[in-house]
């Protein structure tokens, strides 16, 4: 009965669209918005977070300086000589200089577009605008609505693949590195320009660049396209569904359906984890698309695939730091223990799963999708970036006595591009609200105005150095309102709420919101006490492998400077020898060090420094420990 009822939704759905003419559908899309779900809840727009000071808001400000030195005219080069034309500039190398090019020039496009809206620095605009305005050049001398940077896509692409000649790999189509994915970078580089920075432009040069794509897939048959879709297309079915709803033209949504991988999807959307061996940063994009394509068009089976495929990712796939993959791939589900090294954990990975974070949790508001984020945030996202320098990682190694390998950030890889945008947009997930409730979904200092409420809220907090944040109201007129508090489930110790000192009786158990409606005026406070405790997180294939956590922080051991003669010694990362598993019991803070701690009596052959993972720069660490018992 539940299928036949899921099937009775689906038909009505399709009837829906059936039954609507072009213009009734351009009208609903202009009133309504293009999508048929209700949301729960929906994020603020990035210009209406502003970040505090706080290690977020630093790491804002070192992507600034990379982002401003970066040079457009390097960035367009491969177009501009692709397009048959003189570059303006020398090309980038890394990348850029391969069969990948452009796909850089994407991730900038968004990133700087974000940043406009974090910043409101003009300059930032008037990059988007320039690299808007080239792109148009370059399109119009094209004649076909063609932009590209790899070598001879055009002509690869539109007279072999576009005529069902087709020699597809897991990377390669017909001997070009991943073209599908690099132009959705460009393609949601567009997108972001023209939603963000309400460049007009872009969106009439993005949908004549969807028209030269559909002319070379829509022709093709069937068993074409899916053999075609063998090889990494990211996350184009994505930007197809986004188009579709910032026009109305249902022939963006019948190319975003094109992208469809039957051998991935249709048994992830049955319950069946077919992950293992599958590489990591090809498929997340997929169900990302899928996300979207569920919220344009109600189609259950698409969300049922989502939330299938982040709780095998997330609860069976996962590190402690919530990076995933060995070596770009996943393994077999719950056995981790042996897939340790330099090679671990992609940062390209966690930039995807947190936007399926987002989507996962814009539908229902989960509690476990907020705890999700923030373990990915603080201790993968924040992680991947020198505090120093502002250069990013590849893979953020969880080898046993490794370091962080910071990336040039001229030899452009996957990873400074997702980088790029991974420290531009902060601010976007930290509030989520509807017409009555305001979600706390992440500790950061941030102040928010929410002008329809005629609402600022400010969050002063040093967290996580501060176990806790205060939040402060200023409201135009009296504002009735659900604050929905995070009382994360690593509070093992409890939570504490006062409102304007007076203490709220809490009643949820941790992984859970903390509602507290009433009407708010100018004055008002929360103050939210969240004490961190120590505990282990044990691997899922070897209970005696273990993380120290503090709170919501994975600590880190530090074990020396990167450069140490020692590091080649078998004995240099230590065990640790007790019969304890309770890390209180044999740790002690470090004096004048916050969330720092060292081992007691416990270390072999040497005791430890622990300190948040997310400080590590130019050290070597460990993250996993091996626990032994005093007899062993």
């Amino acid at each position: 009965m539940n299928k036949l009822n899921e099937l009775l939704g689906i038909a009505a759905i399709v009837l829906l669209f059936a039954s609507c003419s072009d213009s009734d559908r351009q009208e609903r899309i202009k009133t309504q918005g293009p999508e048929l779900i209700d949301f729960r809840v929906l994020p603020f727009e990035l210009s209406e977070v502003k970040l505090l000071d706080g290690p977020f808001r630093h790491a804002t400000e070192l992507d600034i300086k990379t982002l401003l030195n970066y040079e457009p005219d390097r960035l367009l080069s491969r177009f501009y000589y692709e397009a048959g034309l003189k570059p303006k500039a020398v090309q980038y190398m890394g990348w850029e200089n391969e069969s990948l090019a452009g796909h850089s020039l994407g991730h900038y496009l968004s990133a700087c577009s974000m940043m406009y809206q974090t910043t409101g620095d003009e300059r930032f605009k008037q990059r988007v605008n320039y690299i808007v305005s080239e792109l148009e050049y370059l399109q119009e001398k094209d004649g076909e609505g063609y932009i590209g940077a790899f070598p001879k896509g055009k002509k690869v692409l539109g007279e072999e693949v576009g005529k069902g000649i087709i020699r597809a790999k897991g990377f390669d189509l017909n001997g070009i590195w991943a073209p599908f994915y690099t132009q959705h970078k460009i393609m949601a580089g567009l997108r972001d320009a023209w939603r963000l920075c309400d460049n007009q432009t872009a969106l009439l040069v993005e949908k004549r660049f969807a028209d030269w794509i559909g002319k070379v897939v829509l022709p093709l048959k069937h068993d074409q396209v899916q053999e075609m879709l063998r090889c990494e297309h990211g996350g184009i079915s994505e930007t197809m569904t986004d188009l579709y709803a910032d026009t109305g033209d249902e022939k963006y949504l019948k190319l975003s359906e094109l992208f469809y991988q039957e051998a991935m999807l249709d048994s992830l959307k049955t319950g069946k984890d077919i992950l293992p061996g599958k590489h990591c940063n090809t498929n997340i994009p997929k169900l990302i698309a899928l996300s979207r394509y569920y919220e344009i068009t109600g189609d259950t089976s698409a969300r049922r695939a989502a939330e299938f495929f982040w709780d095998r990712v997330v609860n069976h796939h996962s590190y402690v730091t919530g990076g995933n993959g060995n070596e770009e791939y996943f393994g077999p589900a719950d056995k981790l223990r042996n897939r340790l090294g330099e090679g671990t954990t992609e940062s390209c990975n966690v930039y995807n799963m947190l936007k399926l974070t987002e989507h996962i949790f814009e539908w229902d508001a989960p509690a476990n999708a907020a705890d999700f984020y923030e373990r990915a945030l603080f201790n993968h996202i924040l992680s991947s970036q020198d505090p120093a320098t502002g250069q990013v990682t590849y893979n953020l190694s969880l080898a046993m006595g490794g370091y962080k390998l910071f990336q040039d950030p001229y030899e452009f890889t996957c990873c400074i591009g997702t980088g790029m945008e991974n420290h531009s947009k902060y601010g976007r997930n930290i509030y989520y609200r509807n017409n009555s409730e305001l979600y706390l979904f992440q500790f950061i200092a941030s102040e928010l105005n929410w002008k329809e409420k005629g609402l600022t809220l400010i969050q002063e907090t040093k967290f996580p150095e501060e176990h806790g944040t205060t939040i402060k109201f200023n409201c135009e007129k009296p504002l009735l309102l659900s604050l929905m508090v995070r009382y994360p489930y690593w509070a093992e110790d409890g939570i504490e709420i006062r409102v304007n000192g007076k203490m709220k009786k809490v009643k949820q158990a941790p992984g859970s919101f903390v509602r507290i409606e009433r009407t708010w005026k100018t004055g008002d406070v929360v103050e939210v006490n969240l004490p961190f405790s120590l505990r282990l997180e044990a691997m899922p294939d070897d209970s005696n492998r273990v993380a120290v956590m503090y709170g919501p922080l994975v600590l880190a051991g530090d074990l020396g400077p990167v450069d140490d003669t020692a590091a080649k010694d078998t004995m240099y990362v230590p065990v640790f020898q007790t019969d304890q598993r309770d890390p209180e019991k044999w740790t002690q803070p470090v004096e004048g060090n916050i969330n720092t701690f060292r081992t007691v009596n416990t270390g072999w052959p040497g005791n430890v420094e622990l300190r948040p993972f997310y400080t590590f720069h130019d050290r070597r660490y460990s993250v996993y420990w091996d626990l032994l018992r005093e007899s062993e």
